[in-house]
């Protein structure tokens, strides 16, 4: 497993305040691991303030900005949770579109706990099966998206999972689906093109 991504690069989209430090670590070690370069994308350069729930975690520091970059650049996209970090990336124009910008490219994208609260934003979950921290599946369901009570769930390229707990299970498949690379059923439309 050490270089199923070897060569493969990942970007963590998280907001400069708010993260859940655990869900950005293990991941972030888990396909630095797999041999991907991972790089953390904040909406402004400098500090990055993880929390643990509510209490202040470490501190890492923005590879880059969302100015900066583009799904062009990735192989991949992971979004960890914290409540207050995906709430503040939403509000975040360019962050929102360079997430959905995976899905039109195909690209895979990994989601845990609050996480797909940004992909909610970015019209992304319609008609998508996931999961997530059980708070939020009011606004998956009203945008769209099937949400299911699950460890883990993949639909065409797109992993989610609910809490911490689930971050073993999280990023065995997020490396997986990295590692497959673009899939065609990422986005509506992709799927309806190929089927016509």
């Amino acid at each position: 497993m050490a270089d199923e991504l070897q060569g493969k690069r990942v970007a963590f989209l998280v907001d400069n305040e708010g993260v859940e430090q655990v869900e950005l670590t293990e991941p972030l070690e888990a396909v630095r691991d797999a041999g991907a370069q991972a790089d953390l994308i904040a909406p402004e350069k400098g500090d990055i303030q993880a929390f643990n729930h509510l209490d202040k975690g470490d501190v890492f520091q923005a590879d880059r900005t969302v100015d900066e970059v583009s799904a062009d650049d990735y192989d991949g996209l992971v979004l960890p949770g914290g409540v207050a970090n995906p709430d503040n990336l939403r509000t975040v124009e360019a962050a929102v579109d360079f997430a959905r910008s995976f899905f039109e490219q195909g690209k895979p994208v990994a989601a845990i706990c609050h996480g797909p609260w940004t992909l909610v934003e970015a019209d992304v979950v319609r008609d998508r099966t996931l999961t997530s921290w059980p708070s939020i599946q009011t606004d998956i369901r009203n945008a769209g998206g099937n949400w299911v009570d699950e460890e883990v769930n993949v639909d065409q390229g797109f992993v989610t999972s609910r809490k911490p707990d689930d971050l073993e299970a999280f990023c065995a498949k997020t490396i997986e689906e990295i590692a497959e690379g673009e899939h065609e059923g990422q986005t509506a439309e992709a799927g309806a093109a190929s089927g016509s």
